[in-house]
């Protein structure tokens, strides 16, 4: 079973925070094991700011490799100009680039792409990812998909906004939302079609 970080622990908002946060952390935590501890125990008490330092660097690592707000912007009105099957092949080429095996699912379906990677199955909805606004009424369908193919995940791809309803929907039924943000991070360094 692989393990996932709950999203709104300590160390998943360090995650999501710029990498001089968790250094900050750590070295707090060693200027006060180091002012609060006997000299015996300091360095023992100083070993807590490790998983801060291992954040920090990881948290590093993923900011280094994330696109810059111009390349973002570039690849999201790329995205907004290209049709469904430039961009579901586009969409496909990003999860391949994860590690994921990519099945197109017929038109007409609630789930788009079914994804496979260590034994896992997740479901993607994205064909309506230009619409302006979004209900549940969509969200409802790929996670009633979901449970009917027993998946492990499902991830709702939008540049729009999501209702309230919808929002709520997401978060009480664990479906991934793939916004903007998002999204330009997985197309990050994938060839988009020429015209887009």
């Amino acid at each position: 079973m692989k393990f996932k970080m709950a999203p709104n622990s300590l160390f998943a908002i360090l995650l999501r925070s710029p990498w001089w946060i968790s250094l900050a952390v750590a070295l707090a935590f060693v200027a006060v094991a180091h002012a609060l501890l006997p000299a015996d125990y300091r360095l023992l008490g100083a070993m807590g700011s490790l998983p801060f330092f291992v954040i920090a660097a990881v948290a590093l690592v993923r900011q280094l490799r994330a696109p810059s707000a111009r390349q973002s912007e570039a690849t999201l009105q790329a995205v907004g100009r290209m049709n469904w099957a430039e961009f579901g092949d586009t969409l496909a080429r990003g999860f391949e680039r994860q590690g994921h095996a990519v099945e197109r699912l017929p038109a007409g379906a609630a789930a788009d792409l079914r994804l496979r990677r260590d034994g896992r199955t997740t479901l993607v909805a994205a064909r309506r990812w230009k619409a302006a606004r979004h209900g549940e009424e969509a969200l409802a369908a790929l996670h009633a998909s979901a449970r009917r193919e027993d998946a492990g995940g499902c991830v709702y791809v939008t540049l729009g906004e999501l209702s309230a309803n919808a929002r709520s929907l997401a978060a009480r039924q664990s479906i991934e939302l793939m916004q903007a943000p998002e999204l330009a991070r997985l197309l990050h360094g994938v060839a988009l079609p020429p015209h887009a």
